[in-house]
Parts: C-alpha cells; sequence; structure tokens
C-alpha cells in the first residue's frame, strides 16, 4: 500500500497540475414501512420493487434515459442529485418535501443545490406523468434519477430499490433542516446526527464522505491549508482558491476524477487528510479512529466500497417521518396539489396501488 500511495501521489500530482492549467483557460463544466398509526389510512402505501410494475411498466426506462441524456450536457447533474437525494431524506424522510418552492430550500443547510438537478427531477415527472398517468411520486423519481446517475457516472448498479413512496404535503419543519450536519462538523456530531437517524458509522463514511468522489464545493468550506506553504500537491490543489480570493468560487471535491464515481476520494483523503485541501467534515473522519478504518478500507477496496454505498444508500431511502408514509402524488414536483388536480392525482394513486 505504502508504494501504491507514492506512486499515486505523483500521479496525483501531475494530474491536477495539468488541470489546474486547464481551469485557468476554461472552468470545467429498501423497503419502507407502510405509515404508523393514527395517520391518514387512506393514503398509507407499503412499498414495493414491482410497485409500479403494472401502473407504469416503463418508468424505469423513462427515468435512466432521460438521465443519461442530461449527463451527456452536464456531468456536475450526478452530483446535484445525490445533494438534493440526501438533503430531501435526511431531514424527515424520502418525500420530495426539499423540491417544494418557498420551503427548505430558502434555509441555509440547503443553499446552492442544483438549479438544473431539481428542474431534471421535474422534467422526468412530466414525461411520466404523459407516459401512464399521474401514478408515480416525485419523490421515488428522485431516488430513481439518483440511482440511475450514480450508475451512469461509473458507480454500483442499484437494482433492489422499493418504490411507492409518497410526496409529502408541506416542508420540513426548520428543526428538521437543520439536523443535516455542516461541512464543519466534528466526528461526534456527524457519528451523533447520523445515529438519530438509525445510520451508523459505515454508513457515515459511505454517504457523506462517499458522495464526495463526484460534484464541488465553495472554497469557504475547506479549512486552513497546513503550514505556510504545503507540499507540491497541496498548493496543486489549492491554486483554484487561492488564485481567485474568492470564498464562493466552487473547486472538485475529487480533484483527480470529479465526474466519475469511484473510490480516489478515498485515496485522496488518507494522503491529504489533516492538510486542509479536503472538508473538514471529511478530514475527521479519515483521522477518528472510528470512521478512519473505514476510510482507509474503502481506499483500498473498490468493491467494498461500492457494496457498501449501495446498502447505505437503500438504507437512507428507508427513512421516514413520524406520520410514516403518507401523502399524495404531486402533479407538479414543486408545489402541493389543490383543486381538480388534487383529485386527478388520487385517482391514480388508486391505480398504482
Amino acid at each position: 500500500m505504502r508504494m501504491r500511495n507514492v506512486s499515486l501521489a505523483g500521479l496525483l500530482l501531475a494530474a491536477c497540475c495539468a488541470c489546474a492549467v486547464a481551469a485557468a483557460a476554461a472552468p470545467r463544466p429498501l423497503l419502507l414501512r407502510p405509515s404508523s398509526s393514527g395517520t391518514s389510512s387512506s393514503n398509507a402505501t407499503a412499498m414495493s420493487v414491482y410497485f409500479h410494475a403494472d401502473s407504469c411498466p416503463q418508468l424505469e426506462t423513462i427515468v435512466r434515459s432521460t438521465v443519461d441524456a442530461a449527463l451527456q450536457q452536464n456531468v456536475r447533474l450526478t452530483a446535484g442529485l445525490l445533494r438534493i437525494f440526501f438533503h430531501d431524506c435526511f431531514p424527515q424522510g424520502c418525500d420530495a418535501s426539499i423540491l417544494l418552492d418557498n420551503g427548505e430550500r430558502q434555509l441555509p443547510p440547503n443553499v446552492g443545490l442544483q438549479q438544473e438537478a431539481l428542474q431534471l427531477i421535474e422534467d422526468i415527472r412530466a414525461k411520466v406523468h404523459a407516459a401512464c398517468g399521474p401514478t408515480v411520486s416525485c419523490a421515488d423519481i428522485t431516488v430513481l434519477a439518483t440511482r440511475d446517475a450514480v450508475s451512469l457516472a461509473g458507480g454500483p448498479a442499484i437494482s433492489d430499490v422499493p418504490l411507492g413512496r409518497l410526496d409529502s404535503r408541506g416542508p420540513a419543519s426548520s428543526n428538521d433542516v437543520f439536523t443535516l450536519p455542516p461541512p464543519s462538523s466534528t466526528a461526534d456530531e456527524l457519528i451523533s446526527a447520523f445515529a438519530a437517524k438509525n445510520l451508523d458509522a459505515t454508513d457515515l463514511v459511505a454517504l457523506s464522505a462517499g458522495a464526495h468522489t463526484v460534484g464541488k464545493a465553495r472554497c469557504s468550506s475547506f479549512g486552513d491549508i497546513e503550514g505556510p506553504a504545503g507540499d507540491d500537491i497541496t498548493r496543486c490543489i489549492t491554486e483554484t482558491c487561492t488564485a481567485s480570493g474568492s470564498a464562493d468560487r466552487l473547486r472538485d471535491l475529487d480533484f483527480l476524477t470529479p465526474s466519475v464515481f469511484d473510490n480516489l476520494y478515498f485515496i485522496e483523503l488518507t494522503l491529504k487528510k489533516n492538510k486542509g485541501v479536503m472538508l473538514p467534515s471529511d478530514q475527521v473522519l479519515a483521522t477518528d479512529p472510528r470512521t478512519s478504518w473505514l476510510v482507509q478500507g474503502f481506499a483500498d477496496n473498490h468493491w467494498w466500497f461500492f457494496d457498501q454505498f449501495k446498502a447505505s444508500m437503500i438504507k437512507m431511502s428507508q427513512l421516514q417521518g413520524p406520520q410514516g408514509n403518507v401523502g399524495e402524488i404531486r402533479s407538479n414536483c414543486f408545489r402541493v396539489n389543490s383543486g381538480a388536480a388534487a383529485a386527478t392525482v388520487e385517482s391514480g394513486l388508486a391505480a398504482s396501488a
């Protein structure tokens, strides 16, 4: 492993310096339970991998083809969908509450959600409803689109995703939204936040750090560079931020393969921990003994990371609020239903069920 890290360090230096020159010219483009007692039984829906098999057999083909076409135009959509999925599911379960206009997206933890990815979910919803009627929720579409984006970016194929989620009729509370851990979180805060959602340290490392194999973050999200100058790789990695002097400028998280879903971010993390060039919340995972063995393990074993990410993503898709799986199927992902639209969608819900 030591020889591998030495050779990789040289590769990283060559690659990131080459990327820095290019960047100067042009920037790079689970099974849910039925609702608990005391909830509206008329909309309580059990989950199944085959939930839409009869009502919308072309669902997965529509979702995957639309995501594939979108990624051909914008590779950043994988990261955008992953963040939407995480920010939707973590506060009160996967219920598409994050998609509602004038709701959660205005709160600080959700600032900067990718608009193109949000619109992609609504575009897919329009195609699905045109083909099948209002039988598929925005919540299901969000999960499927994220799953397919990960696979199309080189990540694991996640086939056993249960479906039948309903869309919430309102946004999550601010208290729930602020359970999302910020990039400055300590290891204790991260482990506690995930444990409160019945997610363990393995889920934490696979989902939180693992999702950072794609995408970008603002320069202000990174810590101070260790030492007055840092080593050659550190200077190379941070050139984007230090040259611009702008805290809002975006920098690749995985600086070697920023558009590919792989385990190289974990390898970079093991090489650059405590250097201030990775997100602080990931650096603490690489140094805390409760999680560092997982970071090292995922860096050493590409397939272990893929298998665990798949299991943890399905596990996260099981998160739900105290009301269980209740709600509606929105006729527009950005708004709750009302009037005639609500009646039409209720008939679609009956068809799916």
